[in-house]
């Protein structure tokens, strides 16, 4: 299991990451795939100990990925990994060059099997523990970015981009 960054075009989920890369290689030979990815949305707390969860919304593909040979699928799959981290960002940047290309193994995972899973609301005490005096409720979590840090080397008067000033997760789910 291994962080990786993913986007989603209709009903396809890319991956990508380095040709030396162990799993991707795995998964290249045909091997079957896991892919999950997990939202935090609150702590839920309860008054007793084994009542305590998390809101969350989770979604796991199974499935057989392919590897994406032809040029223009995968610096196309690239491309739409670069907009899901950050919306307009592949207008702004250079593209993958053929060397980057050739380095970069790009999967593509058909959505045919998925299961999502989403919990919300307060904790669920038993009748008999509500009158303890404990609190319980919910500590709501949420992803806010803080300003921007310029990488040391940036020339003097680059301006940050709005699309990146003007980032919030809720943002950046309403614009796939």
């Amino acid at each position: 299991m291994l962080p990786t960054v993913h986007a989603r075009v209709g009903d396809e989920l890319y991956v990508h990451g380095a040709v030396a890369n162990r799993m991707f290689g795995t998964l290249a030979s045909g091997a079957n795939v896991c892919v999950t990815v997990t939202l935090l949305d609150g702590l839920v707390l309860a008054r007793a100990a084994f009542k305590h969860s998390m809101n969350y919304r989770s979604v796991v593909i199974l499935g057989t990925a392919r590897v994406l040979t032809a040029r223009d699928e995968k610096l196309s799959a690239m491309l739409a990994v670069v907009e899901h981290v950050l919306p307009g960002r592949a207008a702004q940047v250079r593209a993958p060059n053929e060397r980057e290309l050739n380095a970069t193994t790009v999967l593509s995972l058909p959505i045919t099997e998925a299961s999502a899973k989403i919990r919300s609301g307060p904790p669920l005490d038993a009748e008999e523990d509500h009158a303890l005096r404990v609190w319980a409720g919910v500590l709501p979590l949420h992803l806010a970015a803080l300003p921007p840090v310029a990488e040391p080397h940036l020339p003097d008067g680059v301006a940050v981009p709005e699309t990146l000033t003007s980032w919030s997760r809720g943002a950046a789910r309403t614009r796939r």
